[in-house]
């Protein structure tokens, strides 16, 4: 079976040959602006249109929690905008991430890359802005992505 590689580097550049799917965390309510979607930005413009487009035409899409959007940024790669986290702020009702969500989009996310025959990519999904802990979010990959024999990279970054 395979397991969760960890690295030092930018999940922006996924290591590896072949196809290669990128995953992060977004919010229920449109916003794109602070963290790894930054970095994302960056280097495609595709993932945040197409996710503010999905948010937009969220009455006539799946586009809520635990919902996961594919989009193709290069021959070989792709970017998993995963919504796994409600609003973006700290409140009453605790941290923005909600860890079913995170659990059921990486369900799509395990079947998206064994349909491409992909390996997946990530920062600590869940626990920048999101507030989650990696203790545990990291048996979900683990439940939901490494038992189907995918293999995964989390890229804890140097900046």
């Amino acid at each position: 079976m395979s397991e969760i590689t960890y690295v030092r580097g930018d999940a922006t550049a996924p290591l590896g040959k072949g196809a290669r799917l990128i995953v992060h965390v977004c919010n229920d309510i449109g916003g794109w602006g602070k963290g790894f979607v930054l970095a994302l930005s960056h280097r495609w413009a595709e993932p945040e249109r197409a996710y503010r487009r999905w948010h937009r035409e969220r009455a006539k899409n799946d586009f809520g929690l635990g919902a996961a959007q594919f989009v193709q940024v290069e021959p070989y790669l792709w970017v998993a905008n995963l919504v796994g986290q409600r609003g973006i702020r700290t409140g009453s009702k605790g941290v923005p991430v909600r860890y079913e969500a995170i659990a059921e989009g990486l369900t799509a996310v395990a079947g998206r890359a064994a349909e491409l025959g992909a390996s997946v990519h990530m920062p600590r999904i869940g626990c920048g802005l999101a507030g989650g802990t990696w203790s545990r979010i990291e048996p979900l990959i683990a439940e939901r992505i490494v038992a189907r024999g995918i293999p995964v990279t989390v890229y804890d970054h140097d900046g």
